[in-house]
């Protein structure tokens, strides 16, 4: 393979390192400071490294992945039961329905933190130190 230039920059980010301390919640960066300040109020800039954070657009892909990954699970824990014990439908009522809950809020924090992890590290929604994409209306960042 000629003419392909195979050596890593100092500038180029990791993907799975950003996936794992962004599920973590841990910010992408330096993997110390916190990506949220509250539930999923993701922070402006990490405290630790001031890695700025609020450039990222996570919008409705935690949910979607929550559903889906936690539908596929209780489904499948459904049918199961349903098919080893044949529960009644009040049991399943009781069952499914707290652990779908327990589970979407379980795991929406970590998927949102790791879409910021991801957003970080692929560079995307200003994320690029040398874009000027995404800057606040009247920054001082931004230059003519």
């Amino acid at each position: 393979m000629t003419g392909q230039n195979t050596t890593k920059t100092p500038s180029d980010r990791e993907v799975a390192p950003a996936l794992l301390k962004g599920s973590l919640c841990k910010c992408p960066a330096c993997g110390t400071g916190k990506v949220f300040d509250g539930y999923l109020t993701v922070r402006a800039q990490c405290d630790a490294c001031g890695e700025e954070l609020h450039h990222h657009r996570a919008d409705d892909a935690p949910p979607y992945f929550t559903i889906f990954i936690v539908g596929h699970i209780v489904v499948w824990l459904m049918l199961v039961v349903e098919m080893a014990y044949f529960p009644p439908l009040w049991l399943h009522i009781a069952l499914w329905v707290p652990l779908t809950i327990v589970m979407s809020l379980a795991m929406l924090r970590p998927i949102k933190g790791a879409l910021v992890g991801l957003q970080w590290a692929l560079k995307m929604h200003g994320f690029d130190p040398n874009s000027r994409e995404d800057y606040p209306a009247g920054s001082d960042k931004v230059t003519s």
